[in-house]
């Protein structure tokens, strides 16, 4: 049988260890760190890095039996993000615990454990289960199934409801199936029924694309999708039901017909002409990664924050007040932000776009779009959350992949890697050791979006999807899923992804395009978290890394929650018996196997693939 990992010393930044809520600047906050009683530590010290200065405190012990031992050290809160990492003093050495786990050698900071004194994201976003909609995919209010009728824009292909997404080539950013905001509204009870509380949509600005990432206004609701009204009714059809609406914003750039835009071009001295950069060579301006549709915003221009991020009556806060009241917005290409050459405004854009959100809507949340490595940006105090592909998306879909895929690899020249438990683990644990736990505990986990192959796709099977599934919303951060993920939908890019729902398949039970077993299954995980405030809140703790098989805990005060996931079937290994307590019992949330509890300890079963999810009493 493999072995466990919970002989290791443990700390993280939920309850059991840090008080919750963020500190001020000059508090003092007691960190506790748990060591296992088979440790041989003579000592435990915390290092701490004071306006760049590491500096030593002892800890002290608080609490031992004999499983374990408690210890806790005073941490100054002097600088806004204020990093730490334990030193345990053992016979013929020290190691460090980082956010890694615990090395026998020297470590650099970067993944130290973190405090932030920046106000983290709404709590609501604690118990959020995120559904993404591209509007003109989800539903058409005319329920007419043919080419969209009425009048359309030059640019506009029209498709059947059923046709296929194109891929690649011509037509793929006009391809239009005429989906509405109203559409939306109309199948709320679907949302309801699977259990999400939070839409997120994609543009609604007018554009010359199906995506609408190409505004030719932040003024108005594009009439294709129902105008000003149709977005006003769906939110409060959506907060009339408790649930919560995410718009979507291009921070970066605007469309090459944004109405600023033309001004700026006709008018070089106008001040919509200081909104963008200029170049000699074609197209005259700079394009955001030289697409020419998509010009590049330039924030050395005050009146460009004015307009866009600043203040009550900028685009941000317009559509936070009354009477569309969002809840929040994600940003598009956040990284990329402000940034250009010399120029870097992203830290000081994120900010400024906090700051009119918080006065308009303290509860209203801020989600960046980045791609890749976000953790210096997401430190700065702007961005509530990142859309998290680089600590779940990417090492998820690695361990759970198709090995004969041949699927694009989200930027990569390369197709997506089979990979083994411990290599995805220690890249999960690496990118969520670079943010405070703060950010990690609501980070948006994905298992894909509206620029990503579909799940389905990348694991082929129902039954590796309901691995990837199990993950998503058992690990710590907020599940965000693409509308249809829970139908089983299919798509080898993002474009090929953004298939029309099934409707007349959906509303029958099922049917060759929805696989209700699917829907079913993400329906109950759902409910499971629901109703495990360990699995909403708790901390992160490793207790098994196996090629095959990983597992964790998830622990409050008050809540222990076992996660098992495999991908195939495997030696199956044992835990501490001291996990459920003598007269405690295990409780089965999800899988249907049951834990055999020994005199000697907890057996794990070592079949696959599947989860299992059993909360230890």
């Amino acid at each position: 049988m493999a072995g466990h990992l919970l002989d290791q010393p443990h700390h993280d930044g939920s309850e059991l260890y840090v008080p919750q809520g963020a500190p001020q600047l000059g508090d003092v906050v007691p960190v506790r760190f748990r060591v296992p009683a088979t440790g041989s530590e003579r000592a435990l010290w915390v290092r701490t890095v004071r306006d760049a200065e590491p500096r030593m405190a002892p800890a002290r012990l608080e609490h031992a039996d004999e499983h374990e031992r408690w210890y806790v050290a005073d941490l100054p809160m002097h600088n806004p993000v204020t990093g730490y990492r334990a030193l345990l003093d053992e016979p013929g050495g020290y190691r460090w615990l980082n956010g890694t786990g615990t090395h026998a050698r020297d470590v650099a900071d970067t993944h130290d454990f973190r405090l932030s004194a920046h106000e983290p994201a709404p709590g609501w976003l604690d118990d959020a289960v995120v559904y993404q909609i591209f509007p003109d995919r989800f539903a058409r209010s005319s329920g007419h199934t043919g080419p969209p009728v009425g009048e359309l824009p030059d640019w506009a292909q029209p498709a059947d409801w059923a046709d296929e997404s194109i891929a690649a080539g011509p037509g793929v950013a006009t391809q239009f199936y005429g989906g509405d905001l109203p559409g939306i509204e109309q199948r709320l009870d679907h949302l309801q029924r699977l259990g999400v509380d939070t839409v997120y949509l994609t543009p609604i600005f007018p554009a010359r694309s199906n995506h609408r990432y190409d505004a030719s206004t932040f003024d108005h609701v594009d009439p294709l999708l129902g105008g000003d009204q149709a977005l006003v009714s769906l939110s409060r059809a959506l907060h009339s039901r408790g649930m919560r609406l995410i718009g979507d914003l291009t921070t970066n750039h605007t469309g090459a017909g944004h109405e600023w835009f033309a001004r700026a071009q006709a008018d070089r001295a106008s001040e919509e002409a200081s909104f963008y950069y200029w170049q000699q060579q074609d197209p005259g301006y700079v394009a955001w990664l030289g697409h020419a549709s998509l010009p590049k915003l330039n924030y050395n221009a005050p009146a460009l924050a004015e307009r866009l991020i600043e203040g009550p009556d900028s685009v941000i806060g317009r559509w936070l007040r009354e009477p569309v009241s969002l809840d929040g917005w994600r940003i598009d290409v956040a990284n990329m932000t402000g940034r250009y050459g010399a120029d870097d405004f992203t830290h000081e854009v994120a900010r400024t776009i906090r700051a009119t959100m918080r006065d308009l809507n303290p509860e209203a949340v801020l989600a960046a779009e980045h791609f890749h490595d976000a953790g210096l940006d997401l430190r700065a105090g702007g961005w509530h959350t990142n859309m998290n592909y680089t600590a779940f998306t990417r090492p998820v879909w690695t361990w759970l992949v198709d090995p004969d895929n041949q699927l694009g690899f989200l930027g990569l020249p390369t197709s997506i890697p089979r990979r083994d438990g411990p290599s995805v683990v220690a890249t999960m644990r690496e990118f969520d050791a670079a943010v405070p736990w703060s950010i990690t505990t609501h980070q948006w986990n994905m298992l894909g979006s509206h620029d990503t192959p579909r799940l389905r796709t990348v694991v082929k099977s129902r039954e590796m999807a309901e691995v990837a599934a199990g993950l998503l919303f058992t690990y710590p951060g907020t599940p965000v899923m693409f509308a249809g993920d829970e139908g089983g939908l299919t798509g080898v890019n993002g474009e090929h992804a953004r298939v029309p729902m099934p409707w007349p398949q959906i509303d029958a039970g099922g049917g060759p395009g929805w696989d209700a077993a699917t829907f079913d299954l993400y329906r109950s995980l759902i409910a499971m978290r629901r109703g495990s405030r360990a699995l909403r809140e708790g901390g992160l703790r490793w207790a098994l890394v196996e090629p095959d098989a990983v597992a964790y805990l998830r622990e409050t005060a008050d809540e222990r929650v076992l996660v098992l996931a495999s991908r195939a079937p495997w030696g199956g290994a044992t835990l501490p018996r001291h996990l459920v307590p003598a007269g405690g019992d295990v409780e089965n949330l999800h899988g249907g196997a049951a834990l055999r509890l020994r005199a000697d300890g907890i057996e794990l079963p070592g079949d696959g693939p599947g989860v299992q999810v059993w909360r230890l009493a």
